[in-house]
């Protein structure tokens, strides 16, 4: 069920209640699969019986209806994919977060000047030991196919923390004759503590050759518990729709948390990239 908290001005809304709005602002009556979702709606008092929109959902809907800057957050770890995001429009910007398993998300209005804390937030960014100034680039060179196998290694581990390690070594070995020695352990280690991998994904109307374009800036990281982060090189982001296979490299950086903050920082797109006059672009 959707709802909200009018002193923060937040709302719990799945897509089908944005489906809803989106019918509601372009005049329309929204379609019979989504009467149920227009009822709850009104039952809590964000529609009216007439269609009317509550006055609460200004800023929400106004971004949503114009925005300036799409910012997707995608991640998976142990309860599966979980997606967030963040909406810039031209006068407010709408943080929402997801939960594992539920279909709401939270829709917050929050501040220009937090927009990086906010994606840092989202992607559980937290200080780290930065490496020692003029420390040699650590990188793990291999293919989707081993990855692909060592995660079906995992699915049926063994009857303990050192058997499970060592299923994936094999599964490893198998998948890739050039995993070998200290790349190949550094890697099963990374597999085995792997806490999560998240995709940042921003997109604007751009220039392109002089002519307006769909503009796209990407990053993908692995945060690795106690063995920090990695930023995903290959495949490169942004991936279009089979792009990828089991023979496309995988190529993971060794970074740290100042360096993703900078990276994350990087994606936003300066003023004079945008086709529009303002907007509260970090």
């Amino acid at each position: 069920m959707p709802s909200y908290d009018s002193s923060r001005a937040r709302f719990r809304l799945a897509d089908r209640h944005i489906a809803v709005f989106a019918h509601l602002l372009d005049g329309e009556t929204p379609p019979e699969e989504l009467g149920e979702s227009l009822t709850e709606l009104q039952h809590i008092g964000l529609v009216g019986e007439e269609g009317e929109l509550a006055p609460l959902l200004g800023d929400l809907l106004r971004a949503l209806a114009d925005p300036v800057v799409m910012i997707q957050v995608e991640i998976t770890g142990a309860h599966g994919p979980v997606n967030h995001g963040v909406v810039v429009g031209q006068d407010a910007v709408i943080a929402h977060d997801g939960w594992p398993g539920e279909e709401e998300s939270e829709y917050v209005s929050i501040e220009p000047n937090t927009l990086v804390w906010e994606l840092a937030r989202k992607v559980n960014l937290h200080r780290g030991e930065k490496p020692e100034e003029g420390a040699p680039e650590v990188r793990i060179e291999t293919t989707m196919a081993a990855l692909d196998t060592a995660f079906v290694a995992l699915k049926e581990p063994g009857p303990d923390d050192d058997a499970t390690r060592e299923l994936v070594r094999k599964a490893l070995v198998e998948a890739d004759t050039g995993l070998r020695d200290q790349a190949l352990d550094r890697f099963r280690h990374l597999v085995v503590s792997l806490n999560a991998t998240w995709r940042i994904t921003m997109a604007w109307d751009g220039e392109h050759d002089g002519e307006r374009a769909a503009m796209v800036r990407a990053l993908a990281v692995w945060d690795c518990g106690p063995l920090g982060h990695w930023i995903r090189e290959q495949p490169e982001e942004p991936i279009m729709p089979g792009q990828v296979g089991p023979d496309s490299p995988l190529v993971l950086v060794r970074s740290h948390a100042a360096e993703v903050w900078q990276k994350i920082t990087d994606l936003l797109p300066d003023r004079e990239e945008l086709l529009v006059e303002g907007g509260p672009t970090a």
